[in-house]
């Protein structure tokens, strides 16, 4: 049997931050059987991961939808877990399809997770400049798979997203992002990806390595507290390196179980 938990990701408190369910097997799974997990528990990301090793796992990451390259929120309560139930020590390694990801309990509270930065760049293209229509401060910045758009705070709260025309976009999703006006934030953001079957994802870790360089270069450091303005809310501390991210944050578990499948 498989163990299997649901734990909202940076946030102190339950029913808040991003929920993700974490799959704990003793052998790997079927792609198909691991995509109709994810389908059955209908979060953005279940993480599926299994031991190679004292301290180091293998990780994959499913959305309802399909298999995903890199996902914050779910890694880091797939370490929750580990450091709960299998009383792992302080450092955990996890091989994935965006390399050697590191888990670090910190004696303070909280984890903090070593991920790749992904590398933004200009997007010089006037036709999605009109698609979109915001009011931007910024032109369009294309990271990975995701378009990054900086806008004016009040905005980035208060938006609806229209989801005919994010999912016209020929790209994974949109992070939309503002310097903060609330002193106990650097910046704020959401993210939209309709086209990997998420409206709007509560918490996203993987869009943060991305805005670590944004706003580092911007704001001139490298340390920033950062505030996800989805509905649910999510707060990350955010270390920018160069080519790595730190993201630092807190679980909660909600519940926990076995799989009963073979």
């Amino acid at each position: 049997m498989s163990f299997l938990a649901l734990v909202d990701a940076f946030t102190d408190f339950p029913f808040q931050g991003n929920p993700a369910v974490v799959c704990l097997t003793k052998r790997p799974l079927e792609d198909s059987t691991m995509l109709s997990i994810a389908r059955e528990m209908n979060v953005s990301e279940t993480a599926f991961l299994y031991s190679v090793g004292e301290e180091d796992y293998v990780l994959r990451w499913f959305t309802p939808k399909l298999e995903i390259s890199l996902c914050g929120h779910a890694t880091l309560a797939a370490a929750h877990i580990l450091h709960a139930r299998e009383g792992m020590s302080q450092n955990i390694s996890f091989q994935t399809k965006s390399g050697v990801l590191r888990a670090e309990l910190l004696t303070k509270g909280g984890i903090r997770v070593d991920f790749p930065t992904i590398p933004f760049e200009e997007l010089k293209d006037p036709s999605l400049t009109d698609s979109l229509n915001f009011p931007l401060l910024s032109p369009i910045f294309k990271a990975g798979k995701n378009l990054i758009i900086e806008v004016p705070y009040q905005f980035t709260l208060d938006y609806k997203p229209d989801l005919q025309i994010l999912s016209s976009l020929n790209f994974d999703g949109l992070i939309m992002t503002s310097k903060s006006e609330n002193p106990s934030y650097d910046f704020i953001s959401r993210y939209f990806a309709p086209n990997l079957g998420i409206p709007e994802d509560p918490v996203t870790g993987s869009a943060h390595c991305s805005l670590s360089a944004y706003w580092s270069k911007k704001l001139g450091k490298s340390e920033m507290k950062a505030y996800q303005a989805s509905s649910r809310g999510g707060n990350i501390f955010v270390e920018y390196h160069g080519e790595r991210t730190l993201l630092t944050g807190k679980c909660s578990t909600i519940m926990q179980g076995e799989l009963l499948i073979s």
